[in-house]
């Protein structure tokens, strides 16, 4: 199949791009030829579609939270071509057979490419390494225990130097569980305003250092999940001043939200790691500017709505990140004058692409046809009721942002259009 975007934006510039079977053949203006499609897009930005390293897609086992199909759905609406959906399923992705199916399910849906992230221990528990080798040749494009710490420095000792035979990223969820102690938000003025036990940030920060460590001991690479803390950036910056081997993600929650939404008690607010402090909000986006960050994650955790209507400390966690993701990133870091627009592109595609060894994440001309087509002029309010995905669950509702995707094309077809 051949397509023509006509007249969008690239670097400025108005251009037309040329898609043949599942790449793109020219970047160029007024490009002649026989397509089979042509879109006009009057000025509106193409970038390369973003990459989501960090979502969670329920299935299989929690599929009236979410599914492949929803997920997948939600993705391309959110201006994504590839999502790597994390291991806490049921049962857990911990081995092949799971990863084999998870695999075929998104190729039968055919929306988004859905890559699966295997389990560092067999069960999540912290005990067992899981087999990722097999994994990996299952299609499996990285290892996590997220949603749980790898418990002991020993287990995480042992994963590092055994993904590193394979070449496998390791995905850290960083919270020491000693500290939690029954805490549901972030430790500090606010958690005591609202009568919710707090988390000290240092349960983050503690396991961030751990991780560090033992990268810089094996001279290993290491990817942490979902930074949220001001000295976990600091760690970060640090560590890769002294050349080790650590990349990082946050989420667009972290950058736009804090603790201050949960005084009105609304459970959407409730997350892992919580929402912190607006000094750590300031050191996020700092970090993002300076290079500290690698990438801005979703880790999009959508949640049927009776798992979020009920008390504050018995919510679940997690917020549904994949359709707001970009408007937020852009309103709050390039609008806002944090970061250029290239800069927001390297976080959510480029990065990404590099840290998992993926072609995409680029738009040149004989790359994949991965392309977002964005408004960035539109200004619009988040409505939680009109996402794709199950998952309704988002602190952002209601609130204005600008920056709206209108079309997203997955190896040049196009799987989504307002």
């Amino acid at each position: 199949m051949a397509l023509l975007i006509k007249n969008a934006l690239v670097d400025g510039n108005k251009v037309d791009i040329a898609l043949e079977k599942n790449r793109i053949s020219q970047i160029g203006k007024n490009l002649k030829g026989n397509f089979d499609e042509v879109i006009e897009a009057d000025g509106l930005t193409a970038l390369p579609a973003f990459i989501d390293m960090h979502t969670h897609l329920r299935e299989p086992g929690f599929e009236y939270k979410e599914d492949i199909a929803s997920g997948s759905a939600a993705a391309v609406a959110g201006g994504f071509s590839t999502v790597c959906c994390m291991p806490n399923t049921k049962p857990v992705t911990d081995n092949k057979y799971i990863v084999s199916y998870i695999v075929n399910r998104a190729k039968q849906v055919d929306l988004a490419k859905v890559y699966p992230i295997g389990a560092i221990t067999l069960g999540l528990k912290g005990e067992t390494m899981a087999e990722m080798g097999s994994m990996k040749e299952a299609g499996a494009i990285a290892m996590s225990d997220d949603g749980q710490p790898v418990t002991t420095a020993q287990m995480m000792r042992l994963a590092l130097e055994y993904a590193k035979d394979y070449d496998l990223l390791l995905c850290s969820h960083c919270e020491e569980k000693s500290l939690i102690n029954e805490g549901v938000v972030n430790e500090g003025e606010n958690a005591t305003r609202a009568g919710l036990k707090g988390i000290p940030s240092c349960a983050e920060d503690i396991m961030i250092a751990r991780e560090i460590i033992l990268a810089e001991m094996l001279d290993t690479k290491v990817h942490i999940c979902h930074v949220s803390t001001a000295s976990g950036v600091q760690l970060i910056r640090e560590a890769k001043a002294r050349g080790v081997k650590v990349s990082c993600e946050t989420c667009p929650h972290y950058i736009a939200g804090t603790d201050e939404l949960i005084l009105d008690y609304n459970t959407a607010s409730k997350v892992n790691p919580p929402l912190r402090t607006e000094k750590d909000r300031q050191a996020i986006l700092k970090g993002l500017a300076d290079g500290t960050i690698d990438v801005i994650a979703t880790d999009h955790a959508p949640h049927h709505y009776e798992d979020k209507v009920v008390d504050f400390s018995l919510a679940a966690n997690g917020i549904s990140g994949l359709e707001s993701a970009f408007s937020l990133s852009y309103t709050y870091l390039v609008d806002s004058g944090i970061v250029t627009l290239d800069k927001l592109v390297e976080l959510m595609s480029k990065r990404p692409a590099e840290l998992l060894g993926l072609e995409s994440g680029k738009l040149v001309e004989g790359g994949l046809a991965d392309i977002t087509l964005v408004d960035l002029d539109k200004e619009y309010k988040i409505d939680a009721k009109n996402f794709k995905s199950k998952g309704k669950n988002t602190p952002f509702d209601g609130w204005k942002v600008k920056g709206k995707v209108m079309k997203t094309i997955v190896e040049g077809k196009v799987k989504y259009s307002v």
